[in-house]
């Protein structure tokens, strides 16, 4: 397992946009896939979006599909976020994750080996 870095959460207002990072260390030849999950106040962690570090396939949980962005810069090390439009009812933490190598993306929380430690993201009234 290895510790990932987010970064980039805050505030953000209604209507606005905000990009979280999400640092790998070392090689990223070690995984094969990477995803963010959030978790709201008082609710399980769920799955917002993933990419395959190689082909760069992306998947999106429904409710933010057509806002949200995954992304990632191989040079770099680093898988982003972009957010449109955060809903303002829903602040939540942000977690990065990863997935070992030869398994592909998923959308399952425990399919994934290293996790980061989260970042807020609230949003104003």
């Amino acid at each position: 397992q290895v510790q990932l870095v987010e970064s980039g959460g805050g505030l953000v207002q209604p209507g606005g946009s905000l990009r979280l990072s999400c640092a790998v260390p070392g090689s990223i030849s070690r995984f094969s896939a990477m995803g963010w999950f959030r978790q709201a106040p008082g609710k399980e962690r769920e799955f917002v979006a993933a990419i395959t570090w190689s082909a760069g396939n992306t998947y999106y949980a429904d409710s933010v599909k057509g806002r949200f962005t995954i992304s990632r810069d191989s040079a770099k090390n680093t898988v982003y976020l972009h957010m449109n439009s955060p809903k303002p009812s829903v602040p939540a933490v942000y977690y990065c994750a990863a997935r070992r190598p030869g398994l592909g993306a998923s959308i399952v929380e425990n399919d994934y080996d290293s996790w980061g430690q989260g970042t807020q993201v609230p949003v104003s009234s």
